[in-house]
């Protein structure tokens, strides 16, 4: 069976077309085409703004045409991450899906659930003929992944309702009402390069199989950074020989736990027997503090061929000392909300640019804007120390829950009404766009909520099909009680 078969066949057929279109971050023209040739086809009104989101609008089932506007929200691009091994072009191709029991899988890439299978839900409501529903607006943003740009910069009288359901969350029976806020601290390096020392003995490390994950949603569960592990191993090093660093590349996105890394350095000849042990000893010690949370974990390291060059030899011990110190996971708990996270880091990719410069890019989140900043600042001044050059983005703002929130109040009557259970209602430590629509649009009663899905922003991600037809028959209801008010 393949996904498009897959009932309510709508929502799942849309999802497979999907699939089939590459949409990374920044790179959404090949979605947005395909967007704007759908609501050709279904003869949908359409439009664009300069940015390049998209808004689709349908008016209302007869009879409901004084009901508030609703705004069903999904962003464009998806996080491209793969296992080292696969070869996949994300510009060019297809993700390959399957089907493996209860969950839709992707073959050794992330599968684009976060967030395809909001847009594909957003798509199924423009073309269902016979769903009640109010006057229907459908925003499609883009570059949320890596900067929510759309969001930052949606069009004037782009959208006009006065309720938004984000489409952009991963758990069945809970409703979120707000969201962390989020800014980037960007470290970066200058080394002199010097020619490797000939007396020395080069190796390559590396660290794979980790579970990574959203930087948000899984910086709670304790995952091992595949960073912090290469980096703390060449300290311990480094504190019995003398090290030369030749590389270090480990990461990808800033809002993704990083699942793997490698590095290459140098070390005296004289002591190769004495490195190899410290390796069994240390990878014996890794495996046990992740055992039952790193299952796949795996840590080489193998000699290799001497390098041309290295970085000079105070920037390479700097180099590791900062990263193995850098802040990274939970900082504080909410107080408000038991369970969420309030404020945390991510120490997200090491990567050299060039032949001299050293890039290391780190995410911070949190509930509280002070908190937010206080983070940034303390990643800052860790870095500074270090002697590195600082840059921070802009940010975007976190969202404040509104428990007396209509959309709210429906979105959780209808679950009940549904599936017989209360929905859990919550905030969520990562970021969704709705903190920068409720900035530009003050009024907005907002929820957001979507089918279970695990692993996102890694190869292992996974949609939970069970709770994909519950998804689709609780946004249904949603609509069809708005369209009654």
């Amino acid at each position: 069976m393949e996904i498009k078969d897959l009932k309510p066949e709508l929502i799942w057929k849309c999802f497979d077309e999907i699939t089939k279109v590459p949409r990374p971050s920044c790179h959404e023209e090949q979605i947005r085409e395909y967007l704007l040739k759908f609501a050709e086809k279904h003869d949908v009104n359409v439009k664009t703004d300069k940015i390049g989101n998209v808004v689709m609008t349908k008016p209302a089932t007869p009879g409901h045409e004084n009901a508030p506007t609703v705004i069903l929200q999904a962003h464009m691009d998806m996080v491209c991450e793969k296992n080292g091994d696969v070869k996949h072009d994300f510009f060019k191709d297809p993700i390959e899906t399957y089907i493996d029991g209860d969950w839709v899988k992707a073959r050794g890439t992330t599968l684009g659930a976060d967030n395809g299978i909001g847009v594909a839900a957003a798509l199924a409501v423009m073309i269902d003929k016979d769903l009640v529903h109010g006057p229907v607006e459908a925003l499609f943003t883009m570059n949320e992944e890596s900067g929510l740009e759309g969001a930052q910069n949606v069009g004037k009288d782009m959208i006009t309702g006065s309720m938004l359901i984000n489409l952009d969350s991963e758990d069945d029976g809970e409703i979120f009402v707000g969201c962390a806020g989020g800014i980037d601290t960007i470290a970066t390096f200058h080394y002199k390069r010097s020619f490797t020392p000939e007396n020395f003995e080069y190796m390559r490390i590396s660290v794979s199989g980790l579970l990574g994950g959203h930087s948000g949603g899984d910086i709670h569960l304790g995952r091992a950074n595949a960073n912090k592990i290469i980096a703390r191993f060449i300290w311990e090093c480094s504190q019995r020989w003398d090290i030369t660093v030749c590389s270090f590349d480990g990461g990808n996105l800033r809002n993704a736990i990083p699942r793997e890394a490698c590095a290459v350095f140098g070390i005296h000849s004289d002591h190769h027997e004495e490195l190899m042990r410290a390796l069994n000893k240390y990878a014996n010690n890794i495996r046990s503090e992740y055992e039952g949370v790193e299952p796949s974990m795996k840590l080489d390291i193998k000699g290799c061929d001497r390098p041309e060059f290295c970085m000079d030899s105070e920037t390479s011990i700097t180099l590791i000392r900062a990263i193995y110190s850098a802040p990274h996971g939970v900082y504080s708990m909410s107080r408000d909300l038991e369970g969420l996270v309030e404020t945390s880091t991510n120490l997200a990719s090491v990567k050299m640019v060039g032949d001299d410069t050293v890039v290391i890019t780190t995410a911070q989140r949190s509930s509280v804007e002070s908190r937010k900043m206080d983070m940034a600042g303390q990643v800052e001044a860790h870095f500074q120390l270090a002697g590195a050059d600082i840059e921070h983005t802009d940010g975007y703002p976190g969202w404040k829950p509104n428990l007396n929130s209509t959309i709210m109040k429906i979105s959780a009557d209808a679950y009940e009404e549904l599936f017989g259970v209360k929905p859990a209602i919550k905030a969520i430590h990562a970021g969704l766009e709705c903190g920068l629509f409720l900035s530009k649009y003050p009024k907005l009663d907002m929820v957001s909520f979507g089918p279970t899905m695990t692993g996102v922003h890694s190869p292992d991600e996974r949609l939970n099909i069970p709770t994909v037809e519950k998804f689709w028959k609780h946004l249904c209801r949603v609509l069809e009680k708005v369209a009654a008010l």
